[in-house]
């Protein structure tokens, strides 16, 4: 299932859920004392259809009060994600940067000429790549 779908069958679970909360509250506080040993039944007036909205309005103020408390761990995440990927990156820098040094000579020509530019070519992608994480986490 996608991301994007599962928070939409989310989102209309949680509404629902809130207008029938919201009906049954509306409900019991119509009711009478005298009517409390009735049985139940569904609301049917016109203020059901209020409950229903404000119900509404208090799961759409929870999600967002969700989304409030959850923010500073989204930012640190997203940090400890570039940091961790940045990490990743810098592995074949130290996998490939003896190779670089042990051909060095073969720089222009040589017997190695070919290993010592594919050695320099991944060095300095993967070190790009590296050094660019850690400065994105650290603007974050």
């Amino acid at each position: 299932m996608r991301p994007e779908a599962f928070g939409r069958v989310l989102g209309i679970g949680l509404r629902v859920a809130g207008r029938v909360a919201g009906q049954r509250i509306g409900a019991a506080a119509q009711s009478s004392p005298t009517a409390a040993t009735q049985t139940p039944s569904a609301p049917t007036s016109p203020n059901s259809a209020a409950s229903g909205r404000s119900a509404g309005s208090l799961s759409s103020g929870i999600s967002r009060g969700l989304g409030g408390f959850f923010k500073p761990f989204r930012r640190v995440g997203s940090i400890l994600w570039l940091e961790i990927t940045g990490v990743f990156f810098f592995l074949p820098v130290i996998v490939f940067a003896p190779t670089l040094w042990r051909t060095r000579l073969s720089y222009a020509r040589g017997p190695d000429h070919r290993t010592f530019l594919a050695s320099a070519v991944v060095v300095v992608i993967f070190l790009y790549l590296g050094a660019s994480s850690f400065w994105r986490a650290r603007r974050k």
